[in-house]
C-alpha cells in the first residue's frame, strides 16, 4: 500500500442554487469505445524548436487534477479516468474503466461524455464512495464550459452513469473522507484562480462554495488525504505577472471538512488567504527569483506532511531556464526540512510520491531525457530514499528507447502494487496517438492498456520489463 493513512466568501445565493442536489437525476447515454486513446493537447505555441510551452499526450493532465485512480479491495479492481480522443478527431471524451487484477484484463473502457473540446484542462478525476459507488467529476478550463458530477449507478460499476449535478469547476480534487462525506477542492475563475472548497455527506446535497486562498491572481494546488485529515499545497501567481509566473510554496490542511484551516503546526487560519507572507508559507521562492511547479502530497507514518514539487527559473522551455529541480518539503514535527531529489528538462515533468511501510520513500517520475528533449515528460524513473529525502538514489528506469515523451504519472488512492502508477505518452512537439501506461510494481514491468480491444476485454501489453 502506498499511504499509511489510506486516507470567507460566499459566492452568492444563485451559486447555492446551482450546487443543490438535482431533482431528478438522468442517466447519460453512455456508450464502450474500441480502445484506450489519449487526448493530444498543447498550450501556448513558443515560435522555437520546442514548438509549445507544453504538449503532448496529456490524458491524465493536469496536476492539480486528482485522483486518476482508485483500488477497491472488495472487488479487487483499481478504478481509473482518462482523457480521451475519439478515434476520427482529437476531441476530448471522458473515459471511465478498470483494471482487473485477479483477470489481469481490462474491459473496453465507457465513453461517459463529450466534453466537447480538445482542451485537456477539461479532463476527469474519480472518486469512490464507502458504498462502492464511483463518482466522476468532470472538470472545465474557465467558466464558458459546463462541469458535472455524474455516480455509478450500481457499486463498482462503469456501464451506466447518472448525472448529479451540471455547474462549473475547474481542477477537481474530490476527497471521501473515512465518515463517508466529500470534500471538494477545487478551482473558480473569478478575478483570477481562486482555491475554493464545497462539502456534501452523500455527493448529491452541495454546501456553498467557500474560498480557501486568493493571493494576487491565484494558485495551483495539490492535495491528498490522511484519514480524516486533508491537507493541500499550492503556489501562488504574482499580480500583473500573467499566469506563466508562479512562485512560493504554501501548505495548509483541515481535520474537520474545512470547518477550520489551520498551518501545519495547528494554527488557526483565518480564510481566505490574501496575502503574500502569511503563516502557511512554507519557502520563499519568489525571493530567489524562482518559478514552482506543484506535483504531489503524501505523509509519513507520524501523519506528518511531505509536499514534492519542481523550481526552475523560468517558464519557457529549453536549457535557458534550466536545471528543473525536484524537491521534497517534510515537516518534522518542528520544521520543513527541504532536500533536493534531481534535476530533468521541463517544468511539467510531473510525477508522484509514494510512502511505505517501513519508511521507504518512492518517487515516480519522468525525470530522465525523452526523445523530445525539453519538452514536457521524457524517460520514467523510479527514485526511492531511505532517510526521509535527505538522499535519492535512482533505483531503475521504468520505460527507454520510447518513440514518445511520457506524461503525468499519476497515483492511484490506495494504491495495488500491480497497478502503482498511470500515465500516458505522446509526441512532444507535433499531435501524435496517445498511448494509456500503468506500472505494476508487483511484476516490475510496464503495462500498455490496448490501443484497440475487437472483443469485450483484452490482456495489456508488457512494453518496458528489463530497463535498468
Amino acid at each position: 500500500m502506498n499511504n499509511p493513512c489510506l486516507f470567507r466568501w460566499i459566492a452568492g445565493a444563485c451559486l447555492v442554487a446551482l450546487f443543490a442536489a438535482s431533482p431528478g437525476a438522468e442517466e447519460w447515454p453512455v456508450s464502450k469505445d474500441t480502445g484506450y486513446r489519449g487526448i493530444w493537447y498543447y498550450n501556448q505555441k513558443t515560435n522555437d524548436e520546442y514548438v509549445y510551452k507544453y504538449s503532448g499526450g496529456l490524458g491524465t493532465y493536469c496536476v492539480d487534477h486528482n485522483p486518476f485512480c482508485v483500488y477497491a479491495a472488495e472487488v479487487n479492481k483499481t478504478f481509473f479516468v482518462y482523457g480521451g480522443a475519439k478515434p476520427d478527431r482529437n476531441t476530448l471524451v471522458h473515459m471511465v474503466s478498470y483494471y482487473d487484477h485477479a483477470t489481469g484484463t481490462v474491459p473496453r473502457p465507457t465513453i461517459l461524455l463529450d466534453k466537447q473540446t480538445e482542451d485537456a484542462h477539461d479532463n476527469p478525476v474519480i472518486a469512490m464512495d464507502k458504498d462502492g459507488y464511483l463518482w466522476v467529476f468532470s472538470s472545465s478550463h474557465g467558466t464558458s464550459r459546463p462541469s458535472y458530477i455524474s455516480r455509478g449507478v450500481a457499486p463498482y460499476n462503469i456501464d451506466r452513469f447518472e448525472r448529479i449535478l451540471e455547474t462549473n469547476f475547474s481542477y477537481p480534487q474530490p476527497w471521501v473522507l473515512p465518515d463517508g462525506g466529500f470534500l471538494f477542492l477545487h478551482t473558480w475563475y473569478q478575478g483570477g484562480r481562486g482555491l475554493y472548497w464545497m462539502t456534501s455527506p452523500d455527493g448529491r446535497a452541495w454546501s456553498e462554495r467557500r474560498v480557501l486562498a486568493h493571493i494576487a491572481q491565484g494558485h495551483y494546488q495539490i492535495s491528498w488525504p490522511c484519514g480524516h485529515r486533508v491537507g493541500t499545497a499550492f503556489n501562488y501567481h504574482p499580480q500583473d505577472l500573467g499566469l506563466n509566473f508562479r512562485t512560493n510554496v504554501y501548505y495548509v490542511e483541515t481535520v474537520d471538512m474545512g470547518k477550520t484551516w489551520t498551518t501545519v503546526d495547528g494554527r488557526v487560519l483565518d480564510t481566505p488567504l490574501t496575502t503574500v507572507d502569511n503563516p502557511a508559507l512554507v519557502h520563499d521562492y519568489e525571493s530567489e527569483g524562482l518559478k514552482v511547479y506543484m506535483c504531489d502530497v503524501n505523509y509519513d507514518a507520524e501523519q506528518h506532511p511531505i509536499l514534492l514539487y519542481l523550481v526552475s527559473k523560468g517558464w519557457e522551455p529549453g536549457p535557458e531556464n534550466g536545471p528543473r529541480t525536484w524537491h521534497t518539503a517534510h515537516w518534522t514535527g518542528a520544521a520543513w526540512a527541504i532536500h533536493r531529489l534531481t534535476d530533468s528538462d521541463n517544468n511539467y515533468d510531473m510525477g508522484s510520491l509514494y510512502v511505505e511501510p517501513g519508511g521507504l520513500w518512492r518517487v515516480i517520475a519522468p525525470t530522465e531525457t525523452g526523445p523530445q528533449p525539453y519538452n514536457p515528460g521524457g524517460e520514467v524513473a523510479m527514485w526511492t530514499s531511505s532517510d526521509a529525502g535527505a538522499t535519492w538514489t535512482k533505483a531503475r528506469q521504468l520505460t527507454a528507447n520510447s518513440e514518445y515523451n511520457h506524461t503525468y504519472v499519476r497515483r492511484p488512492v490506495n494504491a495495488h502494487p500491480g497497478f502503482y502508477a498511470f500515465w500516458a505518452d505522446g509526441h512532444g512537439r507535433r499531435p501524435s496517438e496517445s498511448r494509456l501506461y500503468f506500472y505494476s510494481l508487483e511484476s516490475d514491468t510496464v503495462y500498455r492498456l490496448p490501443f484497440s480491444i475487437t472483443g469485450e476485454t483484452a490482456e495489456p501489453e508488457a512494453v518496458y520489463t528489463e530497463v535498468r
